[in-house]
């Protein structure tokens, strides 16, 4: 008895299959860009809330110690840079003798952010927190902003009160970010 093939075989062919692939890409390669965009937004964001936490943790080791406590932009992570770039990195440190430098050993340090500007107010390399938490002469708004998105710009913002908070850019904050480009 001969076996015959059954009238209603069922399955994908290999130009059904190429298809699928075709089409996938191409929704792909539209979903990219949308994709990189949102992850550069997400990487300004994660700065600006690393340098929020930063700078409340520097605030909050001047009030425990009761010592000057600096925040201020490093490229080597062991001493503070003079310069209002802050994207190479960052440290915190006692400072008593008040010279721009930590007394030691840095407390803590963090290194820079990769694809993100982040510009501080010009002449004001630093933030120093007095033994009362206030940043009294070293005020400073720090502004991030993605290099491959300059309109992503975010703020950080240091009053002479020592109070620290986030907030999205004015169109002059977003304008000297991406000039510093």
């Amino acid at each position: 008895m001969a076996m015959r093939p059954a009238d209603n075989q069922s399955g994908i062919t290999l130009v059904e299959q190429i298809m699928v692939v075709a089409i996938l890409g191409v929704l792909a390669a539209m979903a990219l860009p949308p994709l990189a965009r949102l992850l550069q937004r997400d990487r300004v964001r994660v700065a600006q809330t690393d340098f929020i936490a930063a700078l409340q943790h520097a605030r909050g080791i001047a009030i425990t110690t009761g010592r000057p406590t600096l925040f201020c932009p490093s490229r080597n992570g062991a001493q503070c840079s003079s310069e209002t770039r802050w994207e190479s990195g960052w440290l915190i440190g006692h400072d008593r003798d008040r010279d721009g430098q930590p007394d030691a050993s840095p407390l803590r340090t963090q290194s820079g952010y990769a694809g993100i500007t982040i510009l501080g107010d010009s002449g004001r390399p630093l933030v120093r927190f007095r033994g009362d938490g206030s940043a009294s002469g070293t005020t400073n708004t720090l502004r991030f902003c993605s290099r491959s998105e300059p309109g992503q710009v975010l703020l950080v913002v240091i009053s002479n009160t020592g109070r620290i908070r986030g907030a999205p850019a004015s169109m002059e904050d977003a304008t000297s970010c991406t000039a510093a480009q």
